[in-house]
């Protein structure tokens, strides 16, 4: 389920790192590329708490970053 307010996207950020996220919404979840941390949808509604979120594995990551990349998926903000 996708996230039940686009605008929403644009002020979430990794609650750890406080960096930009990959939005994948066939997947209904975030990415933090950089912590390999994934933030899941659930009912349109991210659900950001550190000790919720899963640590992907180096294949996954691979698949992540290649399917942001073929998708045209950019992450949510530019850090400063």
């Amino acid at each position: 389920m996708a996230i039940s307010d686009a605008r929403l996207l644009e002020f979430l950020a990794c609650p750890e790192d406080k960096g930009p996220l990959y939005y994948f919404e066939g997947e209904d979840s975030l990415y933090n590329p950089r912590l390999r941390r994934r933030y899941l949808i659930k009912d349109g509604i991210p659900v950001m708490l550190i000790d919720e979120a899963e640590s992907v594995s180096e294949e996954e990551h691979t698949r992540l970053l290649a399917k942001a990349e073929a998708d045209g998926i950019q992450l949510n903000f530019t850090p400063a």
